[in-house]
C-alpha cells in the first residue's frame, strides 16, 4: 500500500493532468500553466520532461476520440484512394515538418534553457499582446475546410506551430493565430489545430518516452497514469466546448487571461 507521500503525489499528477486537459486546446499554453503549477507545488515526477509529454498525449488521445469519425475516414479513403483524404493527409504531414525538424536538431537546448517560470510568466504576456493584434488585423478569411489545405498553407501553418516550442506561447495558440494570418476561418484553423496536434504529441511522447526508458520505474509509471487518464477526461470535456465557444467569442478571452495569469505569476515570482 503506498504511502502518505506517494497518496499526495498521485494527487498532484492527477490534478496536474486535469490542468493539462482543460488547457491543452485553447490558445493559452498547456505547457506553460504545467511548468508554473510544479514549480509552484514543488512536484517531483518522473525524469525529464516525459510526465508533461504523456499527459499531453492523454489529452491528445480525447481528440481521437471525439473525431474518430474524421480519423477512420481518412484511413478508409487513403486505403480506397479518395482524393479529399489523400489531401488532408498530406496537409497534416506536410504542417509536421517544421516541429519534427527543429524538434530534433533544438529540443534539449530549449527544455534546458527556457523550460522556466520566468520565460513562461513572459511568453504568456506577450502571446496575450500577440492575440488581441492579430484579432485586430487578421485577413478576411478564404479557407474554409481543412480537407481543402493546401500542402503549402499547412506547411506555413506547421512553421508557426514550431514557435510553441518556446514554452508558454502555446501549440494551439501559435497554430490558431498562424492559420488567423493566413486566411483561416476560426473553425477549420481550430480543427486543423486538433487534427496536427495528434502527430506532433505523439512523436515527443515517443521519442521522450525512449530517450528516458532507463530511468523510469513503476512508481514513475503510476503517477503518469494518474495525469494521463485525467487529462484525458477533461480534455474530452473541453474539446468540443472550446471549438463552440471560439466560433461565437473568438480569441480576446483568452488573450486577456494569459495576460492576467502571466502579470500575476511576475508577482509571486518577485516576492520570493
Amino acid at each position: 500500500m503506498a504511502d502518505s507521500l506517494d497518496v499526495w503525489t498521485l494527487l498532484a499528477a492527477a490534478f496536474l493532468g486535469i490542468v493539462e486537459g482543460l488547457t491543452e486546446f485553447l490558445p493559452v499554453s498547456s505547457t506553460g500553466h504545467l511548468i508554473l503549477l510544479i514549480d509552484l507545488m514543488g512536484f517531483k515526477g518522473p525524469p525529464g520532461k516525459v510526465f508533461e509529454i504523456v499527459i499531453q498525449f492523454g489529452a491528445i488521445l480525447a481528440v481521437i476520440w471525439l473525431y474518430r469519425a474524421k480519423f477512420f475516414g481518412v484511413a478508409a479513403g487513403l486505403l480506397s484512394g479518395d482524393r479529399a483524404a489523400r489531401g488532408f493527409s498530406i496537409g497534416i504531414l506536410a504542417a509536421l515538418i517544421p516541429a519534427l525538424v527543429l524538434g530534433a536538431l533544438f529540443g534539449s537546448q530549449i527544455k534546458s534553457l527556457l523550460f522556466s517560470p520566468w520565460v513562461v510568466s513572459t511568453t504568456l504576456v506577450l502571446g496575450g499582446l500577440v492575440i488581441l493584434l492579430i484579432e485586430r488585423i487578421k485577413p478576411a478569411p478564404r479557407h474554409h475546410d481543412v480537407d481543402t489545405f493546401s500542402p503549402w498553407l499547412a506547411f506555413r501553418i506547421g512553421l508557426c506551430q514550431a514557435v510553441a516550442m518556446i514554452p508558454g506561447v502555446s501549440r494551439s495558440g501559435a497554430t490558431i493565430m498562424g492559420s488567423l494570418m493566413l486566411g483561416v476561418d476560426r473553425r477549420a484553423a481550430t480543427e486543423f489545430s486538433f487534427f496536427l496536434a495528434v502527430p506532433t504529441m505523439l512523436a515527443a511522447c515517443v521519442y521522450d518516452l525512449y530517450k528516458n526508458r532507463d530511468n523510469l520505474d513503476f512508481d514513475d509509471a503510476a503517477v503518469i497514469a494518474a495525469g494521463f487518464v485525467t487529462a484525458f477526461i477533461a480534455a474530452l470535456l473541453v474539446v468540443r466546448a472550446a471549438v463552440d465557444f471560439i466560433s461565437r467569442h473568438g480569441f480576446a478571452p483568452f488573450a486577456w487571461y494569459r495576460i492576467g495569469i502571466g502579470t500575476v505569476m511576475f508577482a509571486v515570482l518577485l516576492m520570493r
